[in-house]
């Protein structure tokens, strides 16, 4: 994958998330800063998406952890256990926020 494809599937996937996080229903804030997605919850937690244009990546950044997503068969996934970038984000958004958070993809 070139620099620019990466840029482009990147930014895609954080237009995305901020459609997604729009439409969860739960009380999550988000500002994107040049390929750096904030998302700040209720309880002021936060969590932190950019793209890593030097690795090819989408990081994640939690109370749980650090993760790293590589694009792998038309899909964000998590370079150590396989998730999907959208179900991971769910996940840990849910730990987050203390309420279920269901992200799905809008087109």
């Amino acid at each position: 994958m070139t620099e620019s494809e990466f840029a482009r599937l990147a930014d895609q996937t954080l237009a995305l998330i901020e459609s997604a996080i729009e439409d969860c229903g739960a009380d999550i804030d988000y500002e994107n800063n040049g390929g750096v997605l904030e998302l700040t919850f209720a309880n002021g937690s936060q969590m932190i998406v950019n793209k890593q244009a030097a690795a090819r990546e989408i990081w994640l950044a939690a109370k749980a952890g650090g993760f790293h997503f590589t694009w792998k068969n038309g899909e964000w996934r998590d370079t150590r256990d396989g998730t999907e970038l959208f179900a991971a984000l769910g996940k840990y958004a849910s730990a987050q926020a203390g309420q279920n958070v269901t992200l799905g993809l809008r087109a």
